[in-house]
């Protein structure tokens, strides 16, 4: 409750997206707030400025130390384990918590049931894919969570809602040990953020807890691989009696589950008799845009709906609906016959495989900063897929040696520029090695900051240089 907060020392672990928020609510609610951080610069001190404006005692430049009398840690998802604030909390007994867990414990006794989505890749599509199906189902709902919304917003704010649709990251995860969902999806599990989290055992541990205490259904991918599965996860989740476990596979479905039967997506899962019968749901057209890994988006978020009751119409008109973020294999234009496709946010090597299957014969942009990566595994599998490809980037030469190894029949243009300008040149060469019916892809398998900002500004320079194509 909130007034277990009242005269309460907290200390605020990072300003920015959440611990603003948290540091707020808190003050709010009664407590004695310090919020500490690493960063003493410009943005930092307006956002110290800010606080401080309200009575919250802030302390730039060091994140390290534990402050005198800390009763709570509220932290900002991204802060790793390791640090010796964290040490010296668990040495002292002092509790620390993500602000979802500070969310969860802050909702009413009439709150919104949570449907959780986690997973390496498709997290955000795959939650505003579900927003979009419970709006079309007549449900007051957001997207909030890693999405950009911030769930202190939603828990504590004036909006009532049915539902929410929550996007939970692995930080998340691990700094909420008390979060019980409705239903929640494992959407896939792949090499990831392991500098974090020590190890693949334990990132994937992180994932699985959003599974924790699930009260309906916990939905799964059944074509998943890596070990531990999706269904591992399920199967190691302490959930509440009579929860579900409900696949999702891109092939016919087996009863328990949702699955693609020529080309429609059916349900097997929500339905009577499920030995027997399915339902179907919508047509893989009806998703936008038809790729595999975005149909597979498309049943988790359904699985979710279903498991809270919404009709298979709703589903339908939820994903007709539904229009993809900036970035996220967008088409941005045919010239001379050839696709050009954006897919910026591919930063990792297990979204850049999902891009790279959705189509035939692709002239393939890639490069950038490669976060400890490898490609063999990648190269080899789309190897008979390429024309050819243009590498950009600081981390570069991975992916040429990779295509040595594994295509080395595909002619590859290594641009040697880490200028912002090299898009420009990358879209250039792939025009030149293109051919009518090709799809000139830019999936780059990697993070941008060693050229853009973001990989939201890494896109718009691809997209501007097509457009400088077509004119």
């Amino acid at each position: 409750m909130p007034s277990e907060f009242t005269g309460k020392h907290v200390t605020v672990a990072g300003l920015g997206v959440s611990g603003v928020p948290a540091a707020k609510v808190l003050h709010g609610l009664g407590a004695h707030v310090t919020v500490v951080n690493d960063g003493d610069d410009e943005r930092a001190r307006t956002q110290a400025a800010e606080l401080e404006a309200l009575g919250v005692t802030v302390r730039l430049g060091d994140g390290d130390t534990l402050p005198e009398g800390t009763e709570l840690i509220v932290t900002a998802p991204g802060w790793k384990p390791t640090k010796p604030l964290f040490t010296a909390a668990g040495q002292a007994g002092v509790p620390v918590w993500g602000d979802v867990e500070l969310a969860w414990r802050l909702r009413g006794p009439d709150a919104a049931p949570w449907l959780a989505v986690t997973g390496t890749n498709g997290k955000t599509t795959t939650v505003q894919m579900l927003a979009s199906i419970l709006k079309a189902a007549g449900l007051r709902t957001a997207a909030v969570g890693n999405i950009g919304v911030s769930l202190l917003d939603a828990v504590t704010g004036d909006t009532e809602y049915d539902v929410l649709a929550v996007e939970l990251s692995s930080y998340q995860l691990h700094w909420a040990p008390s979060l019980r969902a409705h239903s929640a999806a494992v959407l896939n599990i792949a090499p990831d953020h392991l500098d974090w989290h020590g190890s693949m055992e334990a990132y994937a541990a992180d994932k699985g807890r959003i599974y924790e205490g699930n009260r309906v259904a916990c939905v799964y991918n059944v074509d998943a691989t890596d070990k531990p599965s999706t269904e591992d996860l399920v199967r190691a989740a302490d959930v509440e009696e009579g929860c579900r476990a409900v696949g999702f596979t891109l092939g016919t479905p087996g009863p328990s589950q949702l699955g693609v039967v020529e080309g429609l997506l059916v349900d097997r899962a929500f339905v009577e008799d499920r030995q027997k019968n399915a339902q179907e749901l919508a047509e893989v057209s009806d998703v936008n845009p038809p790729a595999p890994h975005n149909i597979a988006n498309a049943l988790a978020a359904a699985g979710l709906a279903r498991a809270f009751g919404v009709s298979a119409a709703a589903v339908r008109d939820g994903l007709r609906a539904f229009t993809p973020d900036a970035h996220r294999i967008a088409h941005v234009a045919d010239v001379d016959g050839v696709a050009y496709v954006d897919d910026s946010k591919a930063t990792n090597t297990h979204a850049t495989e999902a891009s790279l299957a959705a189509y035939e014969s692709i002239v393939w942009i890639a490069g950038g900063l490669a976060k400890g990566a490898t490609f063999d595994e990648l190269v080899a599998g789309a190897a008979k897929r390429l024309r050819g490809a243009v590498l950009i980037g600081a981390d570069r030469a991975l992916i040429r040696e990779a295509l040595a190894r594994h295509a080395p029949e595909v002619p590859v243009v290594d641009l040697d520029r880490t200028d912002t300008g090299a898009m420009l040149q990358a879209v250039q060469e792939a025009r030149r090695l293109a051919r009518p019916g090709d799809t000139v892809l830019l999936a780059p398998a990697c993070a941008s900051m060693d050229m853009f900002t973001n990989y939201n500004q890494r896109g718009d320079a691809f997209a501007q240089a097509v457009r400088e194509l077509g004119a």
